[in-house]
C-alpha cells in the first residue's frame, strides 16, 4: 500500500502546476469544483500504480520470477495501457481547460488538475514507482532472510 500510495502526492503536485499554469493565463479560484478535480485525480491517479504493483505481484508468485525481472516485465507490459488511459482523460479533460464560453470559468479550475496531474503522474509513477517497489521488495526479502541469533541468556549460558 505505501509504494502505490506514494502516487498521490506526485498526481497532487502535478495538479497544483496545471492549476498554477491556468492562473497565469486567467484567474482560477480554488474553489469546490477545483477541490473535485484533486479527488477525481488521486482516484484516477491510484489506478496506475495498482496496475504496476498487481502485475509486479503476478509475475513474482504465479511465474516464479526474481523481483528485478518482475518489476521489469510489469512496467515493460503495462506502460501501453497507462499511457493510453492517460492520454484519453488528458485529451477529454482538454476541452474544459482551453475552450471558452458561457460557464468555461466554472470548470476550467477541474480541467487544469486532472490535466496537469495525470500528465506528470504518468511520467513519475513510471519513474520512481518501480524502483520504489524494488527497494521495499529488496528490503523486505532481506528481513526474512536475517539469521534469527540467541543471546546468552536465552540460550542458557
Amino acid at each position: 500500500p505505501f509504494v502505490i500510495m506514494l502516487s498521490v502526492p506526485l498526481a497532487t503536485a502535478g495538479g497544483v502546476g496545471g492549476l498554477a499554469l491556468v492562473n497565469l493565463v486567467t484567474f482560477q479560484p480554488l474553489d469546490m469544483l477545483t477541490l473535485l478535480g484533486f479527488v477525481i485525480l488521486i482516484g484516477i491517479v491510484v489506478n496506475n500504480a495498482i496496475l504496476l504493483v498487481h502485475q509486479t505481484l503476478f509475475h513474482i508468485r504465479s511465474e516464479a520470477m526474481g523481483i528485478q525481472d518482475s518489476i521489469m516485465e510489469a512496467t515493460r507490459n503495462r506502460i501501453r495501457p497507462i499511457f493510453m488511459s492517460t492520454l484519453t482523460s488528458v485529451f477529454g479533460m482538454l476541452p474544459l481547460v482551453v475552450f471558452p464560453g458561457a460557464g468555461s470559468e466554472l470548470y476550467r479550475g477541474l480541467g487544469s488538475v486532472v490535466v496537469g496531474g495525470l500528465a506528470l503522474s504518468a511520467i513519475l509513477t513510471l519513474l520512481i514507482i518501480p524502483p520504489l517497489m524494488a527497494l521495499v521488495a529488496s528490503a523486505a526479502e532481506s528481513s526474512r532472510r536475517k539469521p534469527v541469533t540467541l543471546s546468552d541468556s536465552e540460550r542458557g549460558t
